[in-house]
């Protein structure tokens, strides 16, 4: 199997990266801005030993969001949730770290004009940590430490639902993927080489024509030049919802390219294994 990527970012590393952003870039690669569109769509910030690190998460029961499995793999402490959709527009990063990076975040930080919540993260025990592709299994939760009142929670698509999506049909269904990702791009000023940009930081979506389905993982074409489609997923896009006919069917889970302009891998979440899991947790299907 060709290298892949996780769609996970570091903010510290990003931010190094950007400088003064412009204000026009889409998060989501070629995306486009998402606004109130998917407001159980949200950002997960969380602590490991390497660093701090982000990526998205479906807010799937008043208090599961469901994210991917290296997006909790070695969390510290708790991980803290916004679900608004505008985070910020340019460096530096409003969000501050632990007070001790250590233990991670104990409690949820003031953010004016931001909202947080806390949760426990949880890693599915199939997890193969991308080396079996047959058992990739990147899924996992975030149980928050209080219900989430005012947001109607996404549906996951009922056992076997993208079965129905073989080849041919298959190039012919736009998925739509959400995250708070970076977008690879030219920067305005300096050296015109394309580059990781972490802002503005807000929910972006793009639509992604499919490209191939195993028992496993969904791939799309993230190329925002398809024209069947209008982007892709990129770092910190990671554990994002993918959508179908309004069912989250998969969650954001790789890349085989730095630029965030080709494949994207996606953990499906309509196979027993996955679900047989979620359903620990309270979380539903269908419906």
């Amino acid at each position: 199997m060709r290298r892949v990527h996780k769609w996970m970012a570091g903010l510290a590393a990003t931010v190094a990266l950007v400088g003064a952003a412009a204000g026009t870039a889409s998060a989501i690669t070629d995306g486009q801005d998402d606004g109130n569109g998917h407001p159980n769509v949200g950002i997960l910030l969380f602590h490991t030993a390497e660093g701090r690190f982000r990526c998205t998460g479906t807010l799937v029961s008043p208090t599961v969001v469901l994210t991917a499995a290296h997006c909790t793999d070695g969390t510290i402490g708790k991980t803290i949730v916004s679900f608004d959709s505008r985070i910020a527009e340019a460096a530096p990063s409003p969000i501050p770290q632990a007070p001790d990076p250590t233990v991670g975040y104990l409690v949820a930080p003031t953010v004016p004009g931001l909202t947080f919540v806390t949760g426990q993260s949880y890693t599915a025990p199939a997890y193969s940590d991308f080396t079996d592709l047959r058992n990739w299994n990147d899924y996992a939760v975030v149980v928050l430490d209080a219900p989430v009142v005012g947001i109607t929670p996404a549906k996951i698509a009922p056992a076997g639902f993208l079965d129905a999506y073989a080849q041919p049909k298959l190039n012919k269904t736009l998925f739509t993927t959400v995250g708070y990702g970076t977008e690879v791009r030219k920067p305005e000023t300096g050296p015109q080489k394309p580059q990781p940009m972490s802002y503005p930081l807000r929910r972006q979506l793009a639509q992604e024509p499919g490209q191939k389905l195993t028992a496993q993982i969904l791939q799309v074409n993230g190329n925002g030049n398809d024209i069947r489609g209008t982007g892709g997923s990129c770092f910190g896009d990671s554990g994002g919802p993918t959508f179908l006919n309004g069912y989250v069917v998969a969650v954001t889970s790789y890349g085989y390219t730095a630029n965030c302009r080709y494949i994207d891998g996606f953990q499906r979440v309509d196979i027993g294994i996955a679900q047989a899991w979620l359903a620990t947790f309270g979380v539903t299907f269908g419906g």
